[in-house]
C-alpha cells in the first residue's frame, strides 16, 4: 500500500515535501556525529539547531529537533559511561571492556539504528520520533499519514 502524501503540505516542483533535503541533512548529521566525525558533525548539528527559526518547514523542524535531543542523550551515556568506569577502577581495571562491549553493543548500535530509521523516514519525506530520546512532534507533523507498523 503506497505512502499517502499529507494533504495540506506545500511541496516543491518535484514532489517532495517542503524541507525534506534539510531534514535528510539533520538525519545524516546525526548519523555522522556517532560514526566518522563526532564533535564536528554536532557541532554543525547544534548550528543548524541554534539557527532554525519558527518559520522552517514543519518536517525540517520535527527532524532538527530529534537528532539534536538525540545527539545530547548520546552525549550524556558517554559521559555516564566514562564515570561508570572510572567509579569500577579506572580505565587500567579489568571491567572496563565489559562495560565499553555492552555500552556499544547496547546503547550506541541501537541509536545508529534509530539514526538510520530517522534517515529513512526523512528520505520518504515523513516525521519520526526518537523512541525514549525524542521530543515531541510539532503539531503540523501530526497530521502526515502514518501507515501502521512498529515505529
Amino acid at each position: 500500500m503506497p505512502a499517502s502524501k499529507p494533504p495540506e503540505s506545500k511541496s516543491y516542483a518535484g514532489g517532495k515535501p517542503e524541507g525534506q533535503g534539510s531534514a535528510v541533512l539533520a538525519e545524516g548529521l546525526y548519523l555522522a556525529n556517532l560514526l566518522v566525525l563526532p564533535g564536528v558533525a554536532f557541532v554543525v548539528l547544534a548550528v543548524m539547531f541554534l539557527r532554525c527559526d519558527r518559520t522552517a518547514p514543519p518536517l525540517f523542524a520535527a527532524h532538527l529537533e530529534q537528532t539534536f535531543s538525540a545527539s545530547l542523550w548520546a552525549g550524556i551515556l558517554l559521559i555516564f559511561i566514562n564515570l561508570l568506569i572510572v567509579a569500577l577502577g579506572g580505565w587500567s581495571s579489568a571491567h572496563v571492556w565489559t562495560v565499553v562491549i555492552v555500552y556499544f553493543t547496547v546503547c550506541h548500535s541501537s541509536l545508529v539504528l534509530l539514526g538510520m530509521l530517522g534517515l529513512a523516514k526523512a528520505m520518504a519525506g515523513q516525521c519520526f520520533h526518537f523512541p525514549l530520546v525524542g521530543r515531541p512532534l510539532p503539531r503540523d507533523c501530526a497530521r502526515f499519514d502514518r501507515p501502521g507498523g512498529l515505529l
